[in-house]
């Protein structure tokens, strides 16, 4: 039985580390497949997870081979059999859709043949430019259901439950994609029968007519003045739909799970990806969690996991990883953990130029990033290249291929469509094997963080729908964009991190703020905002909470209309904005207790008139106010409503005046440096440790004023990261402390990665260590020292041996 709870991934109630890679055997000679097992395993990984491309095993209808009938390399039962042979888990991705660059996005052709009712109509009454189809339309449903009865009567013997080795089935996969990228929500007369339907079921007659000035039972007019919405009642229209499209997304999985339940699949969670980033970046990938956490969080057993595209992880973008890691997990019921569905490895040339390569150290910076916030799930794609080989029938679409990449596939993989491994695999597999050397004290262990948490707003980022005639949509998102991402976590989180705050995130729209629980807020904030959001935040404050709001103090709610509640608790009044325009070169100066800090250049300032609250920023120009501190009952805000730049000490001095304190510091005078820790509940902990640059770095480490290591001076190389243990128990040897981490454990030995001119090892008093050349001990009367006789430029790794670890 898989099971979920206390973020914990259990097999049989035991917690496990899912440490997956992706093979896609119908991309492969059947011959091959023991090969790129063989690596797969060779890299410390120990589930294989793939796609079942619908379009490659029914391309004519009711002819459906799961068993290689056809071509050898469609046998996919016995591809999961013999990765069961190897010891290894699977997981499980039947679609209906998969991309994965197959055409269609894995949708047979021959159903878009038969049913082109299928093919979404979205703006002025236009077929979406996309191969997406209507999820919920019956004639998709009728044709899906097919597919899912045969997929699952064939693999319900082999999931684990029953004694096989699938731990999980995804749902779909990257649901609602298609139409945010393209801005074309499906508009058909079906989906907008069910908009009207769902209109009444949510609002009274009354309010019903305030919010659209149009006849719903006019079935023609109301399809034109939905697909052409006016100025109006635009902006109604686009919450409804977002709130709607949400809901048919949460329908469409509980059916997909109807499908599979009633062929008996059971024991096993079910799986939904979310997307979003894009180019190196992820301001978008809260797009995805906001288009289906309703879908994830309709029951326990379902997981979220992530799509991972962001390249190198560098001082650029390492903090959109923590965020949208944190926002996830805000959004997640209690017992959920992290995972990653599709976690980008490889050397980043997809379009096999040679061009965009990254650095060795990109797959694993995010893996240990990850890990650290607690995912229990990776899975590394795509793992394997391979071939796309000729469907029959051949379609006439220029070269009759699966996928339109053309014969080659996965030219960035680890391992390439010839099976050759390239720079990037053993750095990958290095960092893998060292996870799964302590699976079993990574897998129950959660991040530690200090008081102050990230707030998200799911409907900042329900945005994938804008009627591109619109003005004042453009005007209302275009704000919403510029303040949601690029200002608070560009600028605020990233100097949280390298000021070493451990931040969580909570979602402050669905959810209770506790001024208990959470003592600050780190609140990005745009010109629009939900009245009930701002009064729960006014509400917060008074209760106790402090807010650093980094963006605009809200002027209207979310469609609109005037809504100053969080403006009239601050006690300011908003007067304008300032904006840096030809030759008018905006800059800001500090004023009150931040006055010794330099002119600022920006390019937006809003504007305040206040009472007693104390200005902390203003215009150069003008001297009106941007910056400000407030009490509002026993609470305290301070609002910085201009851009500003990554001041790092500027903005730790006002999360250290909200009574927000980082307890994990270091002591080097250049930045670059990501740290946090995870503990377990018996007090076993890991320090996670990144250098983000290309040059090393020297420098001590404090936990809570405390330092770590017995005060020695760390050296982290040029782009490499750490997992360092701390009161750790490895079988009945307790390591106290280690400046090198865990590579291996055997019966009587525990091997590191030297990474120090000299590592340092603190065992428990009386630890049993056996004398060897590459080591010195030194037995003191609360410990046992280990110095390295080896230098980690010659050799990185040496074995400790011990009479035993049992």
């Amino acid at each position: 039985m898989v099971t979920i709870k206390n973020k914990q991934i259990l097999i049989d109630d035991k917690p496990v580390m899912i440490m997956c890679g992706e093979i896609h055997y119908f991309r492969l000679k059947r011959e091959d497949w023991q090969d790129r097992i063989n690596k797969l395993k060779d890299a410390g990984l120990n589930t294989i997870a793939s796609y079942v491309p619908w379009l490659c095993h029914e391309t004519i209808e009711g002819n459906i081979d799961l068993t290689g009938q056809t071509r050898p390399e469609l046998d996919l039962l016995g591809f999961i059999d013999l990765c069961k042979q190897n010891g290894l888990y699977f997981f499980l991705r039947p679609g209906p859709f998969i991309m994965a660059e197959i055409k269609n996005e894995g949708i047979p052709f021959w159903v878009y043949e038969k049913h082109p009712e299928l093919v979404p109509i979205t703006w002025d009454g236009v077929t979406v430019p996309t191969k997406t189809l209507d999820y919920l339309a019956p004639s998709f449903l009728a044709e899906t259901k097919k597919w899912y009865k045969a997929v699952m009567d064939a693999v319900k013997p082999r999931l684990q439950p029953f004694g096989g080795n699938i731990i999980g089935i995804q749902l779909d996969n990257e649901i609602g994609m298609l139409s945010w990228v393209s801005n074309s929500p499906d508009l058909t007369d079906y989906v907008i029968d069910g908009f009207g339907r769902w209109l009444r079921g949510k609002y009274e007659e009354t309010i019903l007519k305030l919010r659209y000035p149009f006849d719903l039972d006019d079935k023609e007019a109301l399809k034109e003045l939905l697909q052409s919405p006016s100025e109006s009642y635009v902006a109604n229209f686009t919450q409804d739909l977002g709130y709607y499209m949400r809901s048919r997304f949460s329908e469409y999985v509980a059916i997909l799970r109807s499908f599979a339940e009633e062929s008996g699949i059971e024991g096993v969670p079910y799986i939904i990806n979310i997307h979003g980033t894009s180019g190196g970046r992820a301001f978008t990938y809260p797009i995805g969690i906001s288009q289906l956490y309703e879908a994830y969080t309709q029951a326990q057993d379902y997981l979220s996991g992530s799509d991972i595209y962001l390249g190198d992880l560098s001082m650029n973008n390492f903090q959109d990883l923590y965020i949208i890691n944190g926002f996830m997990d805000s959004v997640n019921l209690p017992d959920q953990p992290l995972t990653s569905l599709e976690f980008e490895c490889g050397d980043g040339n997809y379009g096999s130029n040679l061009g965009g390569r990254y650095d060795p150290s990109a797959a694993d910076f995010k893996t240990r990033m990850c890990i650290a916030q607690g995912n229990r799930m990776l899975n590394y794609y795509l793992f394997t290249g391979g071939i796309n080989y000729v469907l029959d029938p051949k379609p006439n679409d220029g070269n009759g291929r699966i996928a339109f990449t053309g014969e080659r596939h996965g030219f960035a993989a680890p391992v390439s469509p010839e099976g050759e491994l390239n720079y990037t695999y053993p750095r990958m597999a290095r960092t893998i094997r060292s996870i799964m050397a302590l699976a079993d004290n990574v897998a129950v262990m959660e991040e530690e963080h200090d008081n102050v948490s990230f707030a998200f707003i799911p409907d900042y980022f329900m945005t994938e729908y804008r009627y591109p005639k619109s003005n004042i949509m453009k005007e209302m998102f275009g704000n919403i964009e510029a303040n949601r991402g690029g200002g608070a976590w560009e600028i605020v989180g990233r100097a949280m991190l390298l000021t070493g705050y451990r931040f969580s995130a909570v979602d402050i729209q669905n959810k209770e703020i506790n001024p208990d629980i959470t003592k600050v807020l780190v609140l990005s904030s745009a010109r629009y905002m939900h009245g009930r959001i701002q009064k729960k935040l006014a509400d917060y404050l008074y209760a106790g909470g402090n807010i650093l709001l980094y963006g605009e103090v809200p002027l209207f709610d979310m469609e609109g209309i005037p809504c100053r509640i969080l403006a009239d608790a601050l006690g300011v009044k908003i007067t304008g904005c300032r904006t840096s325009e030809h030759y008018h070169y905006l800059s800001v100066r500090a004023d009150g207790w931040a006055s010794t800090r330099p002119e600022v250049r920006s390019n937006y300032a809003q504007t305040f008139e206040l009472g007693d609250q104390q200005a902390i920023l203003r215009t150069c120009d003008t001297g009106e106010v941007c910056g400000f501190e407030s009490s509002i009952g026993k609470g305290k805000a301070i609002v910085i409503a201009a851009a500003y730049e990554c001041d790092i000490m500027f903005f730790k001095t006002i999360l250290e005046k909200l009574s927000a304190n980082a307890s994990l510091t270091h002591d080097c005078p250049y930045h670059g440096i990501f740290m946090t820790s995870t503990a377990s509940k018996n007090a076993e902990r890991f320090l996670h440790i990144l250098n983000l640059d290309g040059f090393e770095k020297k420098f001590r480490i404090k936990d809570k004023g405390e330092f770590l290591f017995d005060g020695h001076e760390f050296l982290l190389g040029k782009k490499d990261g750490v997992m360092l243990p701390l009161n750790l128990r490895v079988g009945n040897v307790t390591i106290l402390y280690s400046t090198s981490e865990v590579i291996e454990v055997k019966e009587d030995s525990i091997s590191f990665r030297l990474t120090q001119t000299e590592d340092v090892i603190a065992f428990a008093a009386q630890t049993d260590v056996k004398p060897s050349q590459d080591y010195k001990v030194d037995r003191q009367k609360d410990k046992v020292i280990v110095k390295s006789c080896k230098h980690f430029c010659a050799d990185d790794c040496f074995t400790v041996h011990f009479g035993s670890l049992q």
